[in-house]
């Protein structure tokens, strides 16, 4: 068998599959440090910068491993990307029989028997989502998978795909009479028969969740783990363990309530009465706190005037309607099925009552015109680890941005991961040639009103010598739109602002426009690939700094202060670190791309924790003057002439 170095030579096998395909030492030593590990039973975490190939470099001795491995990822696009070209190239080039699966939640999967009850009751779907009803029926009878994505026809927003799938709530199981056709229960049976099973962060942190709470597995057992773009795991994690009641799940359970009211219960008339109060009340007691979107601790929000009232209220109802599920919930398992559910919302809203939470933040969150009542673990890690042990294997941590200034520190300590072996193998690309990094002078301090219209001043000239082609990154949604309405008869050139259009959409777009500028906030910031010279410029308004005012990030911190650590310098700046390193990943995504990186933020330079900032990015080369800049790209075009 060959080794994962030769497998990735020049003369190997994957250069005669690939056009073009050029062997890169970073690569082969990443790739044999994974089989080392995995020979010894261990687990590794590995920063490996922009164009070491690391998906080839994982794959190929989790596939020699002869075990079964989970790969989790951080996108479905990613999922996507693996599956359906990664794996198979890699299997072909290794001459290996390997049958491998993809497996997303099951939001992502058509539920038969949701898709018949909004075709017998659709009386919550508008005209036009009513309309997408045949369409949806005609697929359902080709469709082998289910997935929703072969749903091109239909937008992603369109309120229809909410409606034809399962949650965790009303799935009815065994007991649904479309049990044997199900999707989502089919994709299962095929992830527990393949060699590699391809999943999402998501779908895994689910199956951690699930395990913990005793109801079984989404995943099957397997020999090896890895997870692909790990920076994403520690915040995913809190996410994904902070138990959330939401105005939406109410507004669901009562809907579904009618629909098994109208099957199994028409004969009492009171029953939608209650409904009907239940979703007054909770209308209600979202506007107790307001029309904006807000995000405050409990213990704070909680004092708000009315508060207690709509609450009390609140209760009541779910009490009223409780009372009549549990006398009439044997008369079907839809009626049984939400009475489960109310009592679930009960128990939730139960955990609100205390003054504070062991070992977790409780804070409020609106939007919109959701309400949603959060509990999240102030340390992740500890969960994390807990659950972690059900897997019982290896496991490798991999992304381009997980160390800060050379060290995995921060990301161990996220993940209780401080006993891992970890390595970084830098970006084969040579930046110094490729890019040059453009810290502009005299910009003010960014808590100044007038800062971002200074930043855009600043950005107008190094986008005429770019003539567009540039990515402006931002740390707020204000700064975005502000930044755009000051671009407005400044520039020449086509200008892209996110919320316009779909992000996907937005993408596309900036690729066939010709010297387009795309104004972006944090989705933006990563998994964006845009190679060649249509992206010549990344221009980055502030540090990435967190808002402080967040209340999981101020609950973190107050902790770690009484725990003797040093919030700004343990935990603000090397999250902040990691962020920038996403947003500049955006410039270089090639060995032929070139060009300039802007950070406008002062404080790189008269800050001294701007040192760290700067000595964690890839190597390049430094300037205050926009001439050199000129210089810089009248060089690279002289050269490609």
């Amino acid at each position: 068998m060959l080794s994962p170095s030769e497998v990735l030579a020049d003369d190997g096998p994957l250069a005669r599959l690939i056009e073009g395909y050029q062997a890169r030492p970073q690569q082969q030593a990443f790739a044999e440090a994974i089989a080392e590990a995995l020979d010894q039973g261990q687990s590794l975490i590995c920063e490996a910068g922009t164009g070491t190939g690391k998906t080839f470099a994982y794959l190929i001795p989790a596939i020699q491993s002869a075990g079964k491995a989970i790969i989790s990822t951080a996108t479905k696009h990613l999922q996507d990307q693996l599956y359906q070209k990664d794996i198979p190239i890699i299997r072909e080039a290794l001459g290996s029989p390997i049958n491998i699966a993809i497996l997303k939640g099951r939001a992502n999967y058509l539920c038969l028997h949701r898709l018949q009850l909004a075709e017998e009751d659709g009386g919550n779907l508008s005209r036009r989502n009513l309309g997408y009803l045949p369409q949806v029926r005609q697929w359902s009878t080709q469709t082998v998978t289910g997935d929703l994505a072969e749903l091109t026809g239909i937008p992603e927003q369109a309120a229809i795909r909410h409606s034809i799938v399962s949650t965790v709530e009303n799935c009815l199981g065994q007991e649904c009479e479309s049990y044997a056709d199900c999707h989502v229960y089919r994709a299962r049976r095929l992830a527990a028969e393949a060699d590699i099973v391809v999943v999402n962060h998501h779908l895994f942190l689910a199956d951690m969740s699930l395990r913990e709470q005793g109801y079984g597995e989404l995943l099957p057992v397997a020999d090896l783990l890895v997870f692909d773009e790990a920076h994403r795991l520690p915040d995913l994690a809190s996410e994904f363990f902070t138990n959330t009641l939401g105005s939406r799940q109410v507004l669901e359970l009562a809907r579904d309530c009618r629909l098994a009211y109208r099957v199994e219960a028409a004969d009492l008339p009171e029953f939608e009465r209650l409904l009907d109060r239940l979703e007054l009340g909770v209308r209600d007691l979202r506007l107790t706190f307001g029309r904006n979107d807000r995000r405050a601790a409990w213990f704070e929000a909680r004092k708000g005037e009315g508060v207690a009232d709509a609450i009390r209220n609140f209760r009541g109802c779910l009490g009223d309607l409780g009372r009549v599920l549990d006398e009439f919930a044997a008369r079907g398992k839809q009626l049984d099925n939400c009475l489960k559910r109310l009592q679930g919302v009960l128990r939730h809203l139960d955990e609100f009552d205390g003054e504070k939470a062991d070992g977790a933040i409780q804070w409020l969150e609106t939007r919109g015109q959701g309400l949603f009542l959060h509990q999240t673990p102030l340390d992740v890690a500890g969960v994390f680890q807990e659950r972690l042990r059900d897997y019982a294997c290896p496991v490798i941590y991999t992304s381009a941005t997980l160390a800060v200034d050379g060290n995995f520190r921060h990301f161990a300590a996220q993940l209780g991961l401080q006993e891992v072996a970890a390595k970084v193998w830098p970006s084969p690309f040579d930046f110094r040639t490729q890019a040059m990094c453009y810290l502009p002078a005299g910009l003010p301090d960014p808590r100044e009103p007038g800062y971002t219209a200074a930043v855009m001043e600043a950005s107008i000239p190094v986008l005429r010598l770019t003539r567009g082609r540039a990515f402006l990154l931002f740390t707020s949604h204000r700064g975005m739109r502000e930044a755009a309405e000051h671009l407005v008869g400044k520039i020449d050139f086509p200008i892209l602002v996110q919320g316009d259009a779909p992000r996907t959409e937005l993408l596309d777009l900036f690729r066939k426009t010709r010297h387009a500028v795309l104004l972006g906030t944090s989705s933006f910031w990563e998994g964006v690939d845009v190679r060649g010279q249509a992206l010549s410029c990344v221009i980055i308004d502030k540090l990435p700094f967190a808002a402080p005012d967040d209340p999981v990030l101020q609950a973190r911190l107050r902790r770690l202060e009484e725990q003797g650590g040093s919030p700004f310098m343990d935990y603000q700046i090397p999250e902040a670190v990691i962020s920038l390193k996403q947003g500049v990943g955006r410039l270089i995504r090639d060995r032929n791309d070139y060009g300039v990186l802007m950070l406008c933020d002062p404080r790189l330079k008269t800050k001294a924790y701007g040192r760290i900032f700067i000595k964690s990015l890839p190597d390049v080369r430094y300037t205050s003057e926009l001439a050199e800049v000129e210089a810089f790209f009248r060089a690279h075009e002289r050269a490609g002439e």
